[in-house]
Protein backbone atom coordinates (compact mmCIF):
# COMPACT_ATOMS: atom_id res chain seq x y z
CA UNK A 1 0.00 0.00 0.00
CA UNK A 2 0.65 3.39 -0.34
CA UNK A 3 2.76 5.30 2.48
CA UNK A 4 2.23 8.74 3.23
CA UNK A 5 4.96 10.77 5.24
CA UNK A 6 4.13 14.11 7.19
CA UNK A 7 6.73 16.60 8.00
CA UNK A 8 6.90 20.01 9.85
CA UNK A 9 5.07 22.01 6.62
CA UNK A 10 1.38 21.65 7.09
CA UNK A 11 0.22 20.03 3.61
CA UNK A 12 3.84 19.57 1.82
CA UNK A 13 4.32 15.45 1.58
CA UNK A 14 6.21 12.29 0.88
CA UNK A 15 4.11 9.42 -0.79
CA UNK A 16 5.70 6.19 -1.47
CA UNK A 17 3.97 4.00 -3.69
CA UNK A 18 4.29 0.38 -3.29
CA UNK A 19 6.30 -1.51 -5.27
CA UNK A 20 5.53 -5.37 -6.27
CA UNK A 21 8.93 -7.07 -7.82
CA UNK A 22 10.29 -10.17 -9.24
CA UNK A 23 12.89 -11.20 -11.70
CA UNK A 24 10.86 -9.78 -14.40
CA UNK A 25 11.10 -6.40 -13.12
CA UNK A 26 8.55 -4.41 -10.91
CA UNK A 27 4.88 -2.95 -10.81
CA UNK A 28 3.75 0.21 -9.23
CA UNK A 29 0.60 1.79 -8.83
CA UNK A 30 2.16 5.59 -8.72
CA UNK A 31 -0.86 7.20 -8.55
CA UNK A 32 -4.71 6.53 -7.32
CA UNK A 33 -7.00 9.14 -6.69
CA UNK A 34 -8.96 7.20 -3.83
CA UNK A 35 -6.25 6.45 -1.87
CA UNK A 36 -4.80 9.94 -1.73
CA UNK A 37 -8.78 11.10 -1.20
CA UNK A 38 -8.94 8.88 1.97
CA UNK A 39 -5.56 9.97 3.21
CA UNK A 40 -7.08 13.63 2.86
CA UNK A 41 -4.89 14.55 0.26
CA UNK A 42 -8.51 15.51 -2.58
CA UNK A 43 -6.52 16.82 -5.96
CA UNK A 44 -7.39 16.86 -9.23
CA UNK A 45 -4.74 16.71 -11.72
CA UNK A 46 -5.20 18.29 -15.02
CA UNK A 47 -1.71 18.18 -16.32
CA UNK A 48 1.43 16.15 -16.40
CA UNK A 49 5.11 17.53 -17.66
CA UNK A 50 8.26 15.83 -18.17
CA UNK A 51 11.58 17.62 -17.66
CA UNK A 52 14.98 15.80 -18.46
CA UNK A 53 18.32 17.51 -16.71
CA UNK A 54 21.31 16.04 -19.23
CA UNK A 55 23.83 17.24 -16.40
CA UNK A 56 24.09 16.91 -12.48
CA UNK A 57 23.76 20.52 -10.86
CA UNK A 58 20.66 21.62 -13.35
CA UNK A 59 18.96 23.44 -10.34
CA UNK A 60 15.22 24.21 -11.53
CA UNK A 61 13.33 26.70 -9.25
CA UNK A 62 12.29 28.35 -7.35
CA UNK A 63 8.69 28.66 -9.23
CA UNK A 64 5.03 28.91 -8.76
CA UNK A 65 1.84 30.46 -10.48
CA UNK A 66 -0.12 32.78 -8.69
CA UNK A 67 -4.10 32.53 -8.44
CA UNK A 68 -6.14 31.96 -10.32
CA UNK A 69 -3.91 29.61 -11.51
CA UNK A 70 -1.85 28.19 -8.43
CA UNK A 71 -0.89 24.41 -8.84
CA UNK A 72 -0.73 21.92 -6.23
CA UNK A 73 2.29 19.77 -7.61
CA UNK A 74 2.70 15.84 -7.27
CA UNK A 75 6.51 15.27 -8.17
CA UNK A 76 8.34 11.99 -8.60
CA UNK A 77 11.63 11.09 -10.24
CA UNK A 78 11.95 7.77 -13.39
CA UNK A 79 15.61 7.91 -14.01
CA UNK A 80 18.11 9.85 -11.28
CA UNK A 81 17.67 11.55 -8.56
CA UNK A 82 16.74 15.30 -7.07
CA UNK A 83 17.38 17.67 -4.39
CA UNK A 84 13.60 18.53 -4.08
CA UNK A 85 12.31 21.54 -2.26
CA UNK A 86 9.18 23.51 -1.55
CA UNK A 87 9.17 27.34 0.37
CA UNK A 88 5.86 28.51 1.70
CA UNK A 89 5.25 31.50 0.46
CA UNK A 90 2.01 32.65 1.94
CA UNK A 91 2.69 35.47 3.99
CA UNK A 92 -0.54 34.69 6.18
CA UNK A 93 0.97 31.57 7.07
CA UNK A 94 3.31 30.81 10.08
CA UNK A 95 4.98 28.93 8.17
CA UNK A 96 6.08 31.79 5.95
CA UNK A 97 9.54 31.47 4.26
CA UNK A 98 10.20 27.91 5.90
CA UNK A 99 11.27 24.96 3.35
CA UNK A 100 11.10 21.45 3.65
CA UNK A 101 13.92 19.64 1.45
CA UNK A 102 13.96 15.73 0.48
CA UNK A 103 15.41 13.57 -2.11
CA UNK A 104 13.68 11.99 -4.47
CA UNK A 105 14.73 9.25 -6.22
CA UNK A 106 14.40 6.35 -9.08
CA UNK A 107 15.45 3.95 -6.29
CA UNK A 108 13.70 5.31 -3.67
CA UNK A 109 10.54 5.55 -5.79
CA UNK A 110 8.83 8.19 -3.48
CA UNK A 111 7.34 11.85 -4.90
CA UNK A 112 6.83 15.26 -3.47
CA UNK A 113 3.39 17.06 -2.77
CA UNK A 114 3.90 20.51 -2.95
CA UNK A 115 0.37 22.48 -2.21
CA UNK A 116 -0.73 25.69 -3.74
CA UNK A 117 1.08 28.61 -1.97
CA UNK A 118 4.43 26.98 -1.94
CA UNK A 119 7.48 27.82 -4.70
CA UNK A 120 9.31 24.65 -5.84
CA UNK A 121 12.69 24.28 -7.19
CA UNK A 122 15.29 20.81 -7.57
CA UNK A 123 18.50 20.31 -8.29
CA UNK A 124 19.71 17.05 -10.14
CA UNK A 125 21.87 14.91 -8.05
CA UNK A 126 22.53 12.76 -11.27
CA UNK A 127 23.29 12.83 -14.67
CA UNK A 128 20.35 12.18 -17.05
CA UNK A 129 18.04 12.80 -14.47
CA UNK A 130 14.22 12.43 -15.59
CA UNK A 131 11.05 14.02 -13.30
CA UNK A 132 7.74 14.18 -13.88
CA UNK A 133 5.07 15.72 -12.06
CA UNK A 134 1.15 16.42 -12.05
CA UNK A 135 -0.46 19.95 -11.75
CA UNK A 136 -3.78 20.77 -10.15
CA UNK A 137 -4.09 23.76 -12.91
CA UNK A 138 -2.83 24.41 -16.50
CA UNK A 139 0.42 26.55 -17.05
CA UNK A 140 -0.33 30.17 -17.61
CA UNK A 141 2.60 32.51 -18.91
CA UNK A 142 1.24 35.43 -16.92
CA UNK A 143 0.63 33.94 -13.46
CA UNK A 144 4.09 32.30 -13.71
CA UNK A 145 6.73 33.63 -11.02
CA UNK A 146 10.36 32.50 -9.82
CA UNK A 147 12.10 33.11 -6.73
CA UNK A 148 15.87 33.19 -6.21
CA UNK A 149 17.38 29.69 -4.84
CA UNK A 150 19.94 31.17 -3.00
CA UNK A 151 17.65 33.88 -0.92
CA UNK A 152 19.78 34.61 2.10
CA UNK A 153 15.98 35.21 3.95
CA UNK A 154 15.02 31.40 2.67
CA UNK A 155 18.41 29.99 3.45
CA UNK A 156 18.30 26.61 1.51
CA UNK A 157 20.80 24.60 1.99
CA UNK A 158 21.74 22.75 -1.57
CA UNK A 159 23.78 19.77 -1.64
CA UNK A 160 25.67 21.30 -4.28
CA UNK A 161 28.24 24.53 -4.49
CA UNK A 162 26.80 27.56 -6.48
CA UNK A 163 30.11 26.54 -8.98
CA UNK A 164 28.15 23.29 -9.90
CA UNK A 165 25.00 24.45 -10.44
CA UNK A 166 23.64 25.40 -13.65
CA UNK A 167 20.69 27.94 -14.15
CA UNK A 168 18.58 29.41 -16.99
CA UNK A 169 18.50 32.94 -17.44
CA UNK A 170 14.72 33.48 -16.22
CA UNK A 171 15.78 31.92 -12.74
CA UNK A 172 19.10 33.09 -12.40
CA UNK A 173 17.15 37.20 -12.58
CA UNK A 174 14.48 35.70 -10.45
CA UNK A 175 13.62 38.44 -7.46
CA UNK A 176 14.31 37.62 -3.53
CA UNK A 177 11.16 36.51 -1.64
CA UNK A 178 10.96 39.91 -0.25
CA UNK A 179 10.77 41.49 -3.71
CA UNK A 180 8.50 38.78 -5.25
CA UNK A 181 4.69 38.55 -6.35
CA UNK A 182 3.57 35.83 -3.64
CA UNK A 183 0.41 35.03 -1.86
CA UNK A 184 -0.91 36.75 0.98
Amino acid sequence: MTEIRKNELEGVLEIVPKRFGDDRGFFSETYNRKVLKDAGVDLDFVQDNHSYSARRGVLRGLHYQLPPFAQDKLVRVVKGAIFDVAIDIRRSSPQFGKWHAIEISATKWNQFLVPKGFAHGFVTLEEDTEVIYKTTDFYSPEHDRAIRYDDPTIGIDWPLGADELQLSPKDLRAPSLADADIFD
